[in-house]
């Protein structure tokens, strides 16, 4: 079964101005727009962030940007994307699982179903119990 075509919430190293964004997006998209994913709490991890789900986060939010891919890079970049958050779909060695989520755009309209890279369930554990929560839930603006 392929995966549906849909844009991409990126929140860590994937932003403008991050390492992997010149790396993988440009050029390879058509829109890229400010969003916010809801009911999710951002942890600084080592050298990149992870977003973890959960009940417990219904009032949090990350911050990051809606991406849009061209068609014809679309296949490509999915996989690299795959490739460079280390998820394989069903692997229970996943740091990341890649999920169809509701993200809203800044001061935008309706909420718009996007891919994003999540914790895994092991690593959102142990984050959820030992790590550091990034404040305001925007990875760009810990430093």
């Amino acid at each position: 079964m392929t995966a549906p075509e849909l844009p991409f919430f990126v929140y860590g190293t994937l932003r403008p101005g991050e390492v992997n964004h010149d790396l993988l997006l440009r050029g390879r998209t058509l829109r890229e727009e400010p969003a916010r994913l809801t009911g999710a709490l951002l942890y600084d991890g080592p050298g990149y962030p992870y977003a973890v789900e959960g009940p417990g986060e219904a009032a949090a939010s990350v911050a990051g940007e809606l991406v849009t891919a061209r068609p014809e890079a679309y296949a490509r970049l999915l996989a690299e994307l795959d490739r460079l958050e280390e998820y394989t779909p069903g692997d229970p060695r996943n740091l990341y699982e890649r999920v169809a989520r509701e993200v809203v755009r800044i001061g935008g309209s309706a909420p718009v179903r996007a891919w994003v890279y999540v914790a895994a369930p092991a690593v959102a554990a142990g984050l959820r119990a030992r790590g550091k929560p990034v404040e305001g839930g925007d990875w760009l603006a810990r430093r």
